[in-house]
């Protein structure tokens, strides 16, 4: 079964109304204790699922106006330097990148912190992500 398969397979189980989704191979005491959580009233899903079930909630999540509107006092090289910082890379990788000095990509991104009203840049990453400006899983150039 591949991936999209098995992503319409647990979706249709969860929109069924099932209780516990567990894999083919999960060892037997995980098997019992589980349908004694689903007994119990609980819900209980594999960790794989739970986890394939966050990163498609987060893919799927709409930008919000607020931090949509924040992004506009960016100018359009500010805004690509935010998109390259939140894919990880460093100033030096995104200086290379834009072809800019190192001490330029520094100074957008003081500028970038100032105008957004940011600590730090795990404060712009988180931002970035939460404005839809970069999604998980994407590649650089995506």
């Amino acid at each position: 079964m591949c991936a999209n398969d098995l992503d319409e397979y647990i979706y249709d189980a969860l929109t069924a109304g099932v209780s516990g989704f567990l894999l083919k191979d999960v060892p037997p005491e995980d098997l019992v204790r589980a349908v004694r959580v689903v007994a119990e009233g609980e819900a209980l899903l594999a960790p794989s699922v739970t986890h394939r079930l966050i990163e498609q909630f987060v893919r799927q999540r709409p930008c919000t106006g607020p931090v949509s509107y924040r992004l506009d006092a960016l100018t359009d090289r500010e805004t690509e330097v935010l998109r390259l910082v939140a894919r990880g890379m460093s100033n030096a990788e995104i200086a290379g990148t834009l072809f800019l000095g190192e001490s330029t990509i520094k100074t957008q991104l003081g500028h970038i912190l100032d105008k957004l009203q940011l600590r730090d840049r795990v404060q712009a990453v988180i931002l970035a992500y939460e404005a839809g400006l970069v999604r998980p899983g994407e590649r650089e150039g995506a």
